[in-house]
């Protein structure tokens, strides 16, 4: 017992010699200090995104969509045999409900709501209804719908005119790593509030259609999300969460949402009655491969290389040339063509952008006035009918603007723009984008040649059809 008070010292001792060192040492890697330095108060240990979601939640609704459907009901729908030979539609029609959900965001006072096409699409006779974060219930009817972005506009029926809305902000003003959250109704369980950052700015490579680019997040996103909010820490909102890459169907962390600034054109839209148009460029523009950059002499492969640009319209007034690779738009770098066009969009009609290019290893500046695509006139237009392969087609002049639109070479030709269910073009496989080229051993060039040609009655129609850059040769039985 003697040796525990010598012992106990001993203790004391190393104890403080331990003290002593410690207040010394200073960890040098930030890793490690985060690690041992606590909250220097509690109010920063308390720090909550609370603020935020008080702020924005409220305009933020769910969407259930309700859809009256034709089936047909038959003792045999499940024999894959007759599936084979009959399809999906046979047996007794009687009708079937269909209900869908998602969620949208109120975007001005008067019951403004922003979602996605993909969330409010549905067949036959459809209802929607929203839900508020206060519970509240109201029917809403579309005001107008954009399947190449998936953008839907729709309008809360009834109520009081002064609903909780969220302003809009830049979306240009985002960088990445910036704190983000995502308010929506995963699953259906009900409002539900994720928080991340900002992954990517500008994303094009996982869009269905040339007019989509998204901003990237991880704040995960589910089904049921899709039409949400993306504020910013002030509340704003920045986004409209729209889709994800997973391989088992839940959030891994890669989500999407559609720019503000683009959504804020199709609010616009929808207030003032006028249609988003995209601006007509007049030039066809190809992604800048590895081989393309190493022939143009190029340190990176980014850009929109220009392959051909017409004799009339605003890229060729301003100057742009075949070779020219585009590697910003009014100071945005782009990446491919989709970025491009996505910045002329935003930037609208009726303006002028700035394309910096890459002009035989030279920097230029080019000045494009922006302005929407010509119309199609009285002539450029036909309905066609009678005993010959086209009829119950829609066909059009393939003009400029609309040979863009479609994703076609724009010249000389007749495009294919929409086909009458059960008519003999629809029969022969005629789709829309069907570029026609020549009739026998005529050339078509125009719709007042495509009538001329299909006047003559054929034992043996010869037509030569493009599609998709192949060209097709058939021969029709008249």
């Amino acid at each position: 017992m003697r040796n525990v008070p010598s012992y106990f010292a001993a203790a004391l001792a190393i104890a403080a010699l331990g003290t002593a060192i410690a207040g010394l040492w200073r960890p040098t890697d930030p890793a490690e200090a985060q690690k041992r330095v606590p909250p220097p108060s509690r109010e920063i240990a308390q720090y909550s995104f609370s603020p935020i979601v008080r702020q924005a939640a409220p305009a933020v609704v769910n969407v259930y969509v309700r859809s009256r459907v034709q089936a047909f009901n038959s003792p045999f729908a499940d024999d894959p045999l007759f599936r084979r030979f009959f399809g999906e539609q046979f047996g007794l029609p009687s009708e079937r409900v269909q209900s869908s959900l998602g969620s949208g965001v109120i975007v001005n006072p008067d019951g403004i709501i922003v979602t996605n096409t993909h969330v409010i699409k549905a067949r036959g006779e459809t209802e929607i209804r929203v839900a508020l974060a206060d519970k509240r219930e109201f029917d809403a009817k579309v005001v107008m719908q954009d399947e190449k972005t998936d953008i839907a506009v729709l309008k809360i029926e009834g109520g009081d005119g002064r609903f909780p809305s969220i302003e809009i902000e830049d979306s240009d003003s985002l960088e990445v790593g910036d704190l983000v959250l995502a308010i929506g109704n995963p699953f259906g369980v009900g409002q539900t509030v994720t928080s991340g950052i900002i992954s990517a700015l500008s994303r094009t490579e996982v869009g269905r259609s040339d007019a989509q680019v998204f901003l990237q997040t991880d704040a995960a996103i589910n089904p049921g999300n899709s039409g949400g909010a993306l504020v910013d820490m002030d509340g704003k909102l920045v986004g409209i969460n729209t889709m994800i890459v997973s391989k088992s169907g839940g959030s891994q962390g890669i989500g999407f949402a559609i720019p503000s600034n683009l959504v804020r054109l199709y609010v616009d839209s929808a207030l003032t009655g006028r249609k988003v148009e995209r601006p007509w460029l007049g030039a066809k523009l190809e992604a800048v491969t590895r081989d393309i950059a190493e022939g143009l002499g190029l340190d990176r492969v980014v850009g929109a290389v220009v392959t051909r640009v017409s004799n009339t319209g605003p890229a060729a007034t301003a100057g742009l040339q075949p070779g020219d690779v585009i590697v910003r738009v009014d100071g945005f770098e782009v990446a491919d063509p989709r970025s491009v066009y996505y910045r002329l969009t935003t930037r609208g009609a009726g303006n002028t952008a700035r394309l910096d290019v890459m002009r035989k290893g030279r920097p230029q500046a080019v000045n494009v006035a922006l302005q929407p695509p010509p119309k199609a006139g009285r002539d450029d237009v036909r309905n066609l009918s009678g005993n010959h392969p086209f009829d119950g087609a829609r066909v059009s002049n393939l003009l400029p603007g609309l040979a863009e639109e479609m994703g076609l070479d724009d010249g000389e030709g007749v495009v294919v723009l929409s086909v009458r269910q059960g008519a003999i073009a629809a029969r022969l496989g005629f789709q829309p984008g069907d570029v026609i080229l020549q009739i026998g051993q005529d050339t078509i060039a125009s719709v007042a040649d495509l009538e001329k040609a299909v006047g003559d009655r054929q034992r043996v129609w010869q037509v030569a059809v493009k599609r998709g850059g192949r060209v097709l040769k058939l021969q029709v039985p008249g």
